[in-house]
């Protein structure tokens, strides 16, 4: 039998509701719940630099505008192939860029340095950086077929905001430094 403790807190008004909202929607118990919370906030926490946003603020703030969706990674590699053999390929890079520009003027108060980019586009799993040093970063990709998609964006995103940026391609790696 599993080891259970008994915890006791106290909720303001607003958090309640909330509770109660997720029991309904998740078909949970208060403890279901307030157990599935503490797993994925734990999950998702970064520890080792407490001040880096945790990866729990960046998905809530994608996910609850209902701007962003989560995708299996087969079916992103999917969508990725079928986009590289498409006779179409070069007006999807093209929207691609569009798309760039567009989020780097959406997020302007949000992702102010190279940085915060680089830790949002990491949330979304493109990527898992390496700080190097100061404003020179690693991004080992999961996969080779999403280099060009994340180069792309990174550029595109950065170069609307006026911040040049070196990216050195490796295998499954990026490699992005901000010049001078």
């Amino acid at each position: 039998m599993t080891k259970t403790s008994r915890v006791t807190v106290a909720l303001d008004e607003k958090t309640d509701l909330l509770l109660e909202k997720m029991k309904k929607d998740m078909m949970l118990s208060q403890s279901g719940v307030i157990r599935r919370a503490l797993q994925f906030y734990s999950l998702n926490r970064n520890f080792e630099d407490a001040s880096v946003k945790c990866r729990v603020d960046f998905y809530a703030d994608m996910l609850l505008s209902g701007e962003h969706v989560i995708l299996d990674v087969g079916h992103w590699l999917l969508f990725l192939e079928i986009v590289e053999s498409s006779p179409e390929s070069g007006h999807f890079w093209e929207k691609h860029k569009e798309m760039a520009r567009s989020h780097a003027a959406q997020l302007s108060e949000k992702v102010v340095s190279l940085e915060e980019l680089l830790r949002r586009l990491e949330a979304c799993n493109f990527f898992r950086l390496n700080k190097n040093a100061e404003n020179d970063f690693t991004l080992v990709l999961g996969t080779e077929a999403s280099k060009r998609f994340v180069k792309s964006f990174i550029d595109e995103f950065l170069s609307v905001r006026g911040l040049n940026v070196e990216i050195q391609e490796h295998i499954s790696k990026l490699r992005v430094r901000l010049k001078k």
